[in-house]
């Protein structure tokens, strides 16, 4: 066993763990590897250990509060099982009193309330552009994609200028209110607590229903300093369940100076969702300054934070450093938290979700002490126990995590109750949906597929396609899609394409057939089969390609969309636009750049001869029929046929080999080995892989390849390259 010591006193780990180092006051520390073996022993479970590692990594070195996320984890998981919270609450429960039913195609998945300011995220969900701008989830809640607006460094969100317009045509009256919000929401970032106020009383005077009206005021009281008055007013929410209450309380209780309890309700707002990102970073620096050795460790480390890693963070003064205190401090917070038994959650105010200070010192001092005197405990199954001791969690009330009845029945100051009982699934009025809504500004046709650009501007996935294999800018406002073409994926709104399909739902299947009829017709193996008018193809052999031209960017994705993965190649003829004769290309992959040209990485198929022509779309298709080679069914004829192959195959090996190195190098970078000879000459319809290889590479004239190409004779296309070769090697012995 090693020994470890740190200012919080002694402790043991396992040498398999350390590997035996020892270190003391005086001993050189590896401070990355030991900040590797705290993260370790957290994810292990073993919090003691891990917390006491933390605090020798913090007094050997710098740590940024962000390392400490494995820890965070660990003590949210402990949290969890002390108070019954298995597991996260990321959707919407059936006690979710204040939320909206997920069902509800106009309920923003964040915040479960009306859709106001809609905007489209990358993977085609649609958020209120409140909670898109508050930052509070890193992954959509709908499909755990990391949560990126694609509006670009320094963009303001944009809303979707449909669904906009569809919201506030169906539903005027809470379109006014999404208004009123986000002018106190407004008032609120700009530090005009008192006008705030006024005008969240007056929205709850007018609805006493209005959970968002009761949230507002608490902001407002906060900002003026009125805690009290604050967490009276969030206790008035009663059952909610949402995580936005527990970290709007914990910004609160931060302010008092009561960093335990703060604390506890952010591990309660994380314990009901664990991807509440403010929550997630203000545990970590609560974490941060609990482990941290001494208080002057945690000011500068603060300090180079606010520097550095976390710019905009506002500092605090500590207790006892000489400067005045907060109206309300650390001698209220028990009186205050006491009536907390009950306290559920809310929506957050804006202002509060900016970076933190420092917490005040006598509760990060009073945490510290009880995280450096907390016994060790070695099993994994004690980790509530020891989770208690270390945090101080043992007043928190088990119902705060535990959701409570289905209806807030509690009374306020208005001495209204407060309904909040989950409202019905919103309908669009009778009468007021009209296909016209619905329709594409580029084909006018129903939309089919829709996707909404970081313009806010939505079309057919086909139809934006189309457009930006022209140019990069959207084709409404002209604003640069450059980023977004950069993705190479665009993501069905799926609001949209679920509101067409249930008000709409004839047109929608009308439309569905039109495009899998135009796509079967896309797949056929033998009519229109698309056409890259270019170079000499064979098969087997690679034939890289840069695609630029807008119609066979189009020709290459429609490949790859209808699963063919295939095309046909021919060179150019003066007469009829591309020869009779080329060869069906196999799509392998393809890596498109941000100007949308692409390289398309495909191997030689089937040859095959052109019956008919023809143009869609801008690009040349055509009827083909696929060539074999004629059999040799004699024994006889099959056995010269066999040593004809063996002399024609040493004679291109000794030509190769004759090559100087310099063009046998570039040869073999662009086409790669020689194929081996083939002992059942006669197993593929286009006989052996090595006689394609060769004629690829040999310096001639396109034309006699192509007539080598069209050959349905092995002995006939044998003998031609024995010609050829004969004749290189003996231009070049002269």
């Amino acid at each position: 066993m090693s020994v470890l010591h740190s200012d919080s006193g002694r402790f043991f780990i396992p040498e398999d763990l350390v590997y035996k180092m020892e270190w003391d006051e005086e001993d050189s520390i590896d401070h990355q590897l030991l900040i590797q073996k705290a993260d370790t022993l957290a994810s292990q479970n073993r919090i003691k250990e891990a917390l006491d590692l933390f605090s020798v990594a913090i007094k050997h070195g710098s740590v940024r509060p962000e390392q400490l996320s494995t820890l965070v984890d660990c003590v949210l998981r402990n949290f969890k099982v002390a108070y019954g919270s298995d597991t996260d609450k990321t959707t919407p429960s059936k006690n979710d009193s204040y939320r909206e039913d997920p069902g509800d195609k106009f309920c923003c998945p964040g915040c479960h309330r009306f859709l106001s300011e809609p905007v489209t995220v990358a993977c085609g969900h649609t958020y209120c552009k409140r909670c898109l701008q508050l930052e509070l989830y890193s992954k959509c809640k709908l499909c755990n994609n990391d949560m990126d607006t694609r509006c670009g460094s320094g963009q303001p969100h944009r809303t979707n200028v449909i669904l906009s317009g569809l919201l506030e045509k169906w539903f005027p009256d809470e379109t006014k209110v999404s208004k009123v919000i986000l002018e106190i929401e407004d008032l609120t970032r700009r530090r005009r607590f008192e006008e705030a106020l006024v005008l969240s009383s007056n929205m709850i005077e007018s609805d006493p229903g209005e959970v968002l009206g009761r949230i507002f005021r608490a902001e407002a009281y906060a900002g003026l300093k009125q805690y009290e008055s604050a967490l009276k007013e969030l206790e008035e929410l009663n059952s909610l369940g949402s995580p936005e209450v527990y970290f709007q309380k914990g910004k609160i209780l931060q302010e008092m100076g009561c960093a335990n309890k703060s604390l506890q309700v952010l591990l309660q707002c994380l314990s009901l969702d664990g991807d509440f990102a403010p929550a997630k970073k203000e545990v970590e620096k609560i974490v941060y300054d609990l482990v941290s050795p001494d208080c002057q460790k945690v000011k500068e480390g603060l300090q180079e934070m606010a520097q550095g890693s976390a710019p905009g963070l506002r500092t605090k003064t500590p207790v006892g450093d000489g400067q005045a205190k907060a109206p309300y401090h650390k001698e209220k917070c028990d009186t205050a938290s006491s009536s907390e038994s009950e306290e559920q959650p809310g929506l957050g105010r804006a202002s509060s979700l900016r970076p933190p200070g420092r917490l005040r010192g006598s509760g990060t001092e009073e945490g510290l002490k009880r995280v450096s005197s907390a016994p060790q405990l070695g099993r994994q199954d004690r980790g509530g126990a020891l989770l208690k001791r270390k945090l101080s969690v043992s007043e928190a009330e088990p119902s705060a995590v535990r959701r409570g009845a289905s209806k807030l029945k509690k009374q306020g100051d208005t001495g209204a109750a407060v309904d909040c009982s989950p409202a019905p699934c919103r309908v669009a009025p009778a009468g007021s949906v009209e296909a016209s809504d619905f329709e594409c500004p580029l084909c006018m046709r129903l939309f089919y597929e829709p996707v909404t650009t970081p313009c806010g501007h939505t079309f057919c996935r086909s139809c934006l396609e189309r457009c930006l294999d022209h140019m990069t800018q959207c084709p409404l406002c002209k604003d640069s899609l450059k980023e977004y073409l950069a993705t190479g994926h665009y993501s069905i709104t799926e609001v949209l394409d679920g509101l067409i399909k249930t008000y709409l739902p004839e047109l929608h299947l009308e439309r569905h057939k039109m495009h899998t009829e135009e796509t079967e017709e896309f797949s056929d193996p033998t009519k229109n089969v698309p056409m890259f008018v270019c170079t000499m193809a064979y098969p087997t052999v690679p034939c890289p390609l840069h695609v630029f031209e807008p119609r066979y960017r189009l020709m290459i994705r429609r490949c790859v969309e209808t699963g063919t993965k295939r095309f046909g190649m021919c060179v150019s003829d003066p007469q009829k636009g591309f020869a009779d004769y080329g060869c069906m290309l196999q799509i392998r992959s393809t890596h498109v750049f941000p100007d949308g040209r692409s390289v398309v990485d495909t191997v030689g198929w089937k040859r095959f001869q052109v019956l008919s022509r023809g143009v869609r779309d801008g690009y040349n298709v055509a009827d083909i029929q696929f060539l074999e080679d004629a059999k040799v069914d004699s024994e006889q004829g099959l056995a010269k046929l066999a040593v004809l192959h063996d002399q024609v195959y040493k004679q291109a090996c000794s030509w190769f080999q004759n090559l100087k190195s310099r063009f046998r190098g570039q040869i073999l970078q662009h086409f790669g080995p020689m194929p081996e000879g083939e002992t059942d000459i006669q197993a593929t319809p286009n006989g052996p892989a090595w006689c394609w290889w060769l004629l690829a590479v040999l310096p001639v004239d396109p034309r006699y390849q192509l007539s080598v190409l069209s050959m349905l004779s092995l002995k006939e296309r044998l003998t031609k390259i024995q010609q050829i070769l004969t004749y290189l090697q003996s231009t070049y012995n002269e």
